[in-house]
């Protein structure tokens, strides 16, 4: 079953609209003040009328800043909407992605690798800002499988849920460099619009959206 998962809500007031409320309260306050003022004024002594209109006229101006604003939220958040509905039509197509980027999930993350040779060496695992957070052993066969990290971190402790990704260290049994490739390719199952990037559910692999490198019908 194809899914597509999505934070939006809209219960939550936007900065113009409570700057608005803020400035209809203070607005409302000053014409009352204003008000009893000229009410009470002395008559042989009047208030200068120039000074109370130009404060009439800045409370305007700045209402319709704020107005600007406000409309400006809702184009921005029109755009967002387009574009993340956008992405439910990469559901039911063919991708190819880097896979060096997955999502730990559940205390888990799991990569998918192809060496040419048997190798072995080290991996490296690194959070979203590219910071390394753990550091394992790669004992890898030749051809295809998979590296699965709990979520562990060397210095202690467990790694937040989020974006890693894989790098690896390794060498042939001639000492020689070897390249791990971690392309994948499948089709795409679900999308999840939850996070601070769209992810794809590639045959039960998560894949950042940024790392899709081609797009196609399924053959």
């Amino acid at each position: 079953m194809t899914t597509v998962s999505s934070s939006t809500t809209g219960t939550s007031q936007s900065t113009s609209t409570a700057s608005q409320s803020g400035l209809m309260a203070n607005y409302e306050l000053f014409l009352s003040i204003l008000t009893t003022q000229i009410q009470n004024q002395d008559p042989l002594d009047p208030m200068d009328s120039a000074e109370y209109t130009s404060q009439l006229v800045q409370y305007s101006n700045v209402e319709q800043s704020i107005q600007q604003n406000k409309n400006l939220e809702e184009i921005i958040a029109m755009l967002g909407s387009n574009m993340s509905m956008s992405y439910v039509g990469y559901i039911g197509n063919e991708v190819t992605a880097d896979a060096s980027t997955t999502t730990l999930s559940g205390g888990q993350a799991t990569w998918t690798y192809d060496v040419s040779e048997d190798a072995t060496g080290t991996y490296e695992v690194r959070n979203s800002s590219g910071v390394v957070v753990y550091t394992g052993d790669a004992d890898l066969r030749a051809g295809s499988g998979t590296v699965t990290w709990n979520g562990q971190l060397s210095a202690g402790g467990e790694a937040p849920a989020g974006l890693y990704t894989i790098s690896f260290d390794v060498r042939d049994a001639a000492s020689n460099r070897e390249t791990v490739r971690t392309e994948t390719k499948g089709i795409v199952d679900s999308v999840d619009l939850s996070g601070s990037e769209v992810v794809l559910n590639v045959g039960g692999q998560s894949v950042p959206i940024s790392s899709v490198t081609s797009v196609s019908a399924p053959s």
